[in-house]
């Protein structure tokens, strides 16, 4: 089991930077890939970034790519999503995810469990 606690969500001007942060509480985080997802008003959720239990191997959007990363930091428990250059189309409800499984996915239906979630809004 993994319980999820997202922060660091708020208002920001268009070419700003934000970081959000993934608490996690349970014996499964060390072994767990962890992402991060999007969901916009009105649209389905999307893939921003993932990372690999080592913090080895991560994998990006196309979206974030250059412009997002996602160091964890096991000995806390935690996840960051690192977000510069934001734009109007970054705005969406972030959502912490984890996943107990081989390989860093960025297919939400991997993974097992879900924080609440933390809204970001870039305004233009």
């Amino acid at each position: 089991q993994v319980q999820l606690v997202e922060s660091g969500g708020g208002l920001v001007q268009a070419g700003g930077s934000l970081s959000l942060s993934c608490a996690a509480s349970g014996r499964s985080f060390g072994t767990s890939n962890m992402g991060w997802f999007r969901q916009a008003q009105g649209r389905e959720r999307q893939f921003v970034a993932a990372v690999g239990w080592s913090g080895r191997s991560k994998t990006y959007a196309d979206s974030g790519k250059g412009r997002f990363t996602i160091p964890r930091d096991n000995a806390r428990n935690t996840v960051t999503l690192r977000m510069s250059m934001l734009t109007p189309e970054d705005t969406a409800v972030y959502y912490c995810a984890a996943d107990i499984g081989t390989v860093v996915s960025n297919n939400s239906a991997s993974y097992e469990y879900w924080g609440q979630g933390t809204q970001v809004t870039v305004s233009s």
